[in-house]
């Protein structure tokens, strides 16, 4: 099957509100450009260096997501045009990324990832570590960041209970976020969870975006291309 029609497949397996990602990592540009051609315009990316050079030879009407781990140091790279940062697992990066927004003269769309699952190698916030840096007075003084949501990783288990509670978590979090931080700011409305193996249950669950690479792509490339 090609590429388009997996993309299409999954299109049609998905409410129109889900936002698909379609994660674009270690893949060459003319598979991207395929699925470009067939309409889509979200791609996501973990690695910095990938994707500035993939921003600089593809279209420039694709909405680029960066979904993997951000060090603060990289964030200058990606900040003149990234459209969201699903993983700010930290405030110091959340400084960071407001003080590159204010120099490209943008507000730059952020998501907190919150810690879901049960493996150390994941990132993310305790949900008291989101609470601590709402009610500081810093991130109230933070201009050029737009807090639209959540993201959560869940673990990497065939344990379809546990990834259920998981994102079960996620949700609950985002709630009462919302309830308690948010219910003047229709911005925040986005929980970016589920992934291949599991969007469908995700989106059961409350996902309003699911990042899915390998159901498009293919398996996953050995290196970068």
């Amino acid at each position: 099957m090609s590429i388009t029609q997996k993309l299409t497949e999954i299109k049609n397996n998905i409410p129109d509100n889900i936002k698909l990602i379609a994660v674009s990592k270690t893949k060459p540009n003319e598979d991207i450009l395929e699925a470009y051609n067939s309409g889509h315009r979200i791609f996501g990316e973990n690695k910095v260096q990938e994707l500035t050079r993939k921003y600089d030879e593809l279209p420039k009407d694709i909405e680029w997501h960066m979904i993997g781990h951000m060090q603060s140091n990289k964030v200058k790279y990606i900040a003149p045009f990234v459209h969201l940062l699903h993983g700010i697992d930290s405030f110091k990066l959340l400084k960071v990324v407001n003080k590159e927004g204010q120099k490209n003269n943008r507000t730059i769309n952020c998501l907190l990832q919150v810690y879901i699952a049960k493996e150390d190698t994941k990132f993310g916030l305790s949900y008291n570590e989101v609470v601590n840096i709402l009610e500081s007075d810093e991130y109230k003084s933070l201009t050029n960041i737009n807090i639209v949501g959540l993201m959560g990783m869940a673990s990497y288990t065939e344990d379809l209970n546990q990834i259920k509670r998981e994102f079960s978590f996620l949700k609950s979090s985002f709630d009462k976020l919302k309830l308690d931080y948010f219910a003047d700011n229709s911005n925040f409305k986005e929980i970016s969870m589920g992934m291949s193996g599991d969007y469908i249950h995700a989106i059961d669950t409350g996902s309003t975006m699911v990042r899915i690479g390998s159901s498009i792509f293919g398996a996953r490339s050995l290196r970068p291309i």
